[in-house]
């Protein structure tokens, strides 16, 4: 039996930073339910391709929901209606025959728009660059067991790296902020021996790019912790809010 059906796909359109956006119509028909959503589109953009139309601009790469380039706005939700996943983990059968799907880029300022639903996210690896890491050059690879770390840390670490810098909180945020982003990328060195050498530089270094990328502030409105694919927690904020307090209260390091 065939369960294909068709679908009217409403998307924004943009040719560039600097061009006027608008958004356009397109059918797609015989649509399976078991395709994913970034397949659709990619048979959308093929029958452009045979009517000598523009693709649409997109990204993608794993396509697994690990990488997460695929970031889009879908009939109004960041990364479409399923809790806790990526666009490319959205399958067809969450619609029906004859749905009108509006597909958009995040819209922020942040994360100015580079060509239809393709967007600037350096300012994440900006973010990164100013603190983001460990640079005590450590020579080979440790045994595994030289640093003991407590069980229960080295877990909240593990889930705080499991962050994918998708920017879905930024894009579900109303003040657009980028804490939960932020504050993940230091409670994962935070919570770590390694980390502690160049723990208060970090944070005061990592918010402050965050405050020059144009990013809002947190009003504990939880919609970054219901829409991040791997179900960062807002306890990332707090934490970053205790990091930023205690290297304001030590003594401020130089920053980069």
């Amino acid at each position: 039996m065939n369960n294909n059906f068709n679908v009217t796909i409403r998307v924004w359109r943009q040719d560039g930073p600097e061009e006027p956006g608008r958004m356009k119509e397109y059918k797609v028909k015989d649509v399976s339910p078991d395709m994913s959503f970034l397949e659709m589109l990619d048979i959308l953009n093929e029958d452009l391709l045979k009517k000598n139309e523009k693709p649409i601009a997109f990204e993608s790469d794993c396509r697994e929901g690990i990488c997460g380039c695929c970031g889009l706005v879908v009939n109004g939700d960041v990364h479409g209606p399923d809790d806790h996943s990526t666009v490319c983990q959205l399958h067809m059968r969450r619609f029906k025959d004859g749905d009108v799907i509006t597909v958009e880029p995040w819209r922020l300022r942040s994360f100015p728009i580079i060509k239809d639903l393709v967007v600037d996210r350096t300012a994440f690896e900006r973010i990164m660059a100013a603190g983001g890491y460990v640079s005590v050059n450590t020579g080979a690879a440790p045994d595994a067991n030289s640093v003991p770390v407590n069980k229960e840390d080295a877990e909240e670490a593990m889930d705080s790296a499991a962050c994918i810098g998708c920017g879905a909180c930024v894009a579900a945020c109303p003040n657009g902020a980028a804490m939960l982003f932020t504050g993940a990328k230091i409670s994962q060195l935070a919570l770590l021996p390694q980390g502690a050498p160049e723990r208060q530089q970090r944070a005061l270094c990592m918010l402050e790019a965050m405050d020059r990328e144009g990013f809002g502030n947190c009003s504990n409105e939880y919609e970054c912790e219901a829409v991040c694919p791997k179900d960062v927690k807002v306890s990332n904020i707090a934490r970053l809010n205790r990091e930023f307090l205690l290297a304001n209260l030590f003594g401020k390091a130089e920053t980069k």
